[in-house]
């Protein structure tokens, strides 16, 4: 029988937002795969799991989850992560993955699920969906992220903060992810199409070290990589205006 790579979708940080689905996948698992740094410390994947699963059982492999600029390194990182991901599709019939967020929004398991096809050919894929930033954010912050017909927009700002700016300019809920290094980039863009007001931003949701201000204290200061943006649609016409 082929073996199974399961990408299992841990939520933004807080151990209690992996779903029901999601623990019992972990522990279904002959050995749950964890991405981690070449600088070794722990994520917060792997902090996640180990609330559900026995440490002996996580296996830490190393990712080039920082690396954008040298395209060479990033390569060999990935190829030398799908290697070992591959020695263990060998080894067991059942091999999750976890990875923040869901599986299936600006993940590494993508990478690594395509990296598999060409190792190991025959592999079944299967994903898990976790609860994203986003959501944690509009819940913790009141946040409400469409209403009626309004469009939601996702933006990676690690794309560049003229991909926000057109965003912004348009209609709807702009989420904007991973925008921690850019953030007076990003308060400029706000600022610009007349959006700070009622934007807001979180990281670290769920930990000791949760942080959720108005965007319009956004300055240099750089913020965590992994930090959040909500710049909510203009609502002027009352309730169900937008239906």
């Amino acid at each position: 029988m082929s073996s199974r790579l399961i990408g299992v979708g841990v939520g933004p940080g807080d151990p209690e937002l992996v779903t029901v689905k999601g623990v019992g996948a972990l522990r279904a698992a002959d050995v749950v795969v964890v991405p981690v740094m070449d600088s070794g410390e722990r994520g917060r994947a792997e902090a996640t799991v180990l609330h559900y699963v026995p440490e002996e059982k996580v296996v830490r492999v190393v990712f080039a989850l920082n690396e954008r600029t040298d395209r060479a390194r990033r390569e060999a990182a990935w190829d030398a992560a799908g290697e070992r991901v591959a020695g263990l599709l060998a080894e067991h019939g059942a091999v999750a993955f976890a990875t923040i967020g869901d599986p299936n929004v600006y993940s590494t398991f993508t990478y690594l699920a395509q990296t598999i096809g060409v190792l190991v050919p025959g592999t079944v894929v299967e994903t898990v969906p976790g609860i994203t930033a986003m959501q944690d954010l509009a819940a913790r912050s009141g946040a409400v992220l469409t209403e009626g017909t309004e469009p939601l927009t996702l933006v990676p700002v690690t794309a560049g903060s003229a991909v926000l700016k057109d965003a912004l300019a348009g209609p709807g809920t702009v989420v904007a992810y991973k925008f921690g290094r850019q953030a007076a980039e990003v308060a400029e863009a706000l600022r610009e199409t007349g959006r700070i007001d009622d934007a807001l931003w979180g990281s670290a949701l769920g930990l000791a070290e949760e942080s959720i201000r108005p965007a319009a204290d956004l300055d240099d200061t750089p913020l965590p990589y992994l930090s959040t943006l909500i710049a909510p649609a203009r609502r002027d016409g009352g309730r169900g205006g937008k239906l």
